[in-house]
This record gives structure tokens, sequence and C-alpha cells, in this order.
């Protein structure tokens, strides 16, 4: 799987909830931890969220895609998108949110965070019981 550079500019198809001002970001890789990314902006407002490879750190998590989200990233035929989740750390926990996974295309730098339906799906998973 094709994985993101250093520090690669990504374009949302659609604005992240609670972000809608935001539009400008970088998916930046952290140096000693294969898989975990940092999420920037400086503008508007400074943002840094922290994202895992689901492959990496969550490796049973298998989301069902919708198509139309898909077909937004501009995937190819032999391409598969990359799913990330947010990190939430805390001094107690650091958990994911399995509900709205971010999907990138690392070929275009396309991204989209989706809000899954239902509840097969936590919005704060435990990272160590994954």
């Amino acid at each position: 799987m094709n994985s993101v550079l250093s520090s690669t500019p990504v374009t949302f198809t659609a604005p992240m909830p609670g972000l809608e001002d935001v539009h400008d970001f970088a998916l930046r890789n952290i140096d000693s931890a294969p898989g975990l990314f940092a999420l920037e902006a400086e503008q508007p407002v400074a943002v840094r969220l922290f994202l895992a490879d689901a492959s990496v750190f969550v490796p049973g998590y298998t989301p069902r895609l919708p198509a139309a989200a898909l077909e937004g990233l501009e995937l190819a035929k032999d391409e598969t998108a990359q799913v990330l989740v947010v990190v939430n750390h805390s001094p107690t926990s650091t958990t994911v949110n399995l509900m709205a996974p971010i999907v990138f295309n690392p070929a275009n730098r396309r991204c989209t965070q989706l809000v899954l339906d239902g509840k097969e799906y936590p919005l704060r998973a435990e990272l160590g019981a994954l």
C-alpha cells in the first residue's frame, strides 16, 4: 500500500466536521513511529490532529466505505485508499475514533472524513484493547 511522504499537502473533498473554515492541511510522518501522522493546518487557526494508519494500529478494522466517498477521492481501479483514524491521548488512556475515519488517496493527496452510520464502531476505542 502507498503511504504518505514525510510531509504532504492534502485536500479534503469536504470540510471536516468542526473545522469547516480550515482548508489547507499538511500530513506529516511522525519520526520513529511508523504509521503515525500529524495532520496540521496554520490558517485560520493552528490545528494539529494525530492520525494512525488503521492497517498498522487497528488491523481488524474494515469499515464499509461508501462508493460515493471513494469516487470523490478519484481512486484508480488498481489503487486502494489508506484508512486513517484520529488518535486522542489523555494521561489515562489513548483512544482512536473508529466512527469517523479519514480516507486518503496518496496518489492525488485527496482525503475525506467519513461519519459512519450505526453503532458498529465506537467514537473512542481504547487503543491498547484493539
